[in-house]
């Protein structure tokens, strides 16, 4: 999906694969030479993984635009990111996701609410496994307008989209009388979305925030859901471990989550 979404930009992907190093696999730290040969193995296996990817790419999705690279980061993907971002100037992380496996009741994935929560200057997308994604035509940008939309907020997505693509922007809510911040909100969002095809729904919180994005979006045929990650927004809720766990959403569908770039 990451190659068909930005196929017409000139861009440099980084692949990154993690290796956790414990000592408690090598017969404790005392092993000091048997530690360091499984760390070299672990570290040959994942440059060696990366290359046969850079290679299949290479082969079978040739774009003169696209420029390849790898990152074989030893420890957990949290730092690995982080590094990487300050390390490359990374503009976007995106993830893959397993999907359900036994974990049906999560509306994010761990390692992408750790992502979400402690990388805050990156675009984040979530690529569902099994989603086909063909191109853009429908995206969904739920909102509850109670945030000042910042101008270059949504510069990365308006980049992507043309006038063949509609943003479907919703309210979620128990009821919809905005208040006098949230009308001039709402205006603000329309100024920044003046030439693109935009329109507006509302839509009841029934039984919760997660299960109206789902179904919404579902229900549109939406090809990504794109949310704003404002430091008190509904998103940080949905975010929250203890929610996390009872939340009935698991997302099928790609999530682009934009930063608070100006905030």
């Amino acid at each position: 999906m990451a190659l068909k979404l930005y196929a017409d930009f000139e861009c440099t992907f980084f692949i990154m694969n993690c290796y956790d190093f414990d000592l408690k696999y090598t017969g404790g730290a005392q092993s000091t030479i048997r530690s360091g040969m499984v760390y070299k193995a672990l570290k040959n296996t994942s440059n060696s993984g990366l290359d046969e990817v850079i290679q299949y790419l290479g082969e079978n999705h040739h774009n003169a635009k696209h420029h390849f690279g790898k990152i074989a980061h030893s420890g957990d993907i949290l730092s690995g990111i982080r590094s990487a971002v300050v390390k490359h100037d990374i503009e976007t992380v995106i993830m893959g996701t397993k999907g359900a496996t036994g974990a049906k009741s999560v509306f994010l994935g761990s390692n992408t609410v750790k992502v979400l929560k402690h990388v805050k200057n990156c675009i984040l997308i979530t690529i569902p496994k099994k989603f086909d994604f063909k191109s853009l035509s429908s995206i969904v940008l739920p909102t509850e307008f109670a945030h000042f939309f910042p101008k270059h907020t949504f510069n990365p997505l308006l980049e992507l989209i043309d006038k063949n693509v509609e943003l479907k922007i919703f309210h979620v809510a128990q009821e919809f009388r905005l208040n006098e911040k949230q009308l001039a909100n709402k205006e603000i969002l329309k100024k920044r979305l003046e030439g693109y095809a935009f329109s507006f729904y509302n839509v009841i919180i029934h039984p919760n925030v997660a299960k109206a994005i789902r179904g919404f979006s579902r229900d549109q045929g939406a090809d990504l859901i794109v949310l704003t990650n404002y430091s008190h927004s509904f998103l940080e809720k949905l975010t929250q471990e203890p929610i996390v766990k009872k939340m009935v959403f698991k997302s099928s569908i790609p999530l682009m989550i934009l930063p608070d770039f100006e905030g």
